[in-house]
């Protein structure tokens, strides 16, 4: 597996057929995506568990674009399949997909949250600006 320069990227030969290349990283991206939203729902009940809702959405609004940064500069350096602003969209609406079918009917059992600034907006705003940044900065040669 290399990464941009090589004859192989996220494993897969170029000489593959393009609809299973596409397959392949479309599957990368979003498994890429839900590890975040997992590893942010981590950190979200750990602090949770440790101290006060505001300082748990403080550590999470934080550690969020930390945790994409992270996993982006990884996507990119291995895999990278798809351009930052893909990249970005993806990662976010993943995490906010999953957030309205997962996290507010299910755990929260309300949707309340979405009213929360410190508890959604800015997190989806900061994991969207970091994953874009860092796929320019990793594309610069």
């Amino acid at each position: 597996m290399s990464g941009r320069d090589g004859s192989l990227t996220g494993g897969v030969d170029r000489t593959t057929e393009p609809t299973q290349i596409r397959r392949v990283g479309t599957v990368v991206l979003l498994a890429h995506a839900i590890l975040g939203w997992a590893l942010c729902g981590a950190i979200m009940g750990v602090a949770m568990s440790r101290t006060s809702v505001k300082r748990a959405l403080w550590i999470h609004a934080i550690g969020a674009p930390i945790v994409f940064g992270l996993l982006s500069l990884l996507y990119f350096m291995v895999f990278s399949f798809t351009s930052p602003l893909v990249t970005a969209v993806t990662f976010v609406g993943v995490v906010i997909a999953m957030d309205v079918g997962v996290v507010a009917p299910f755990i929260e059992k309300s949707y309340a949250m979405f009213r929360s600034p410190l508890g959604t907006w800015i997190p989806f705003g900061l994991i969207l600006v970091t994953t874009y940044v860092v796929g320019l900065v990793s594309a610069t040669p």
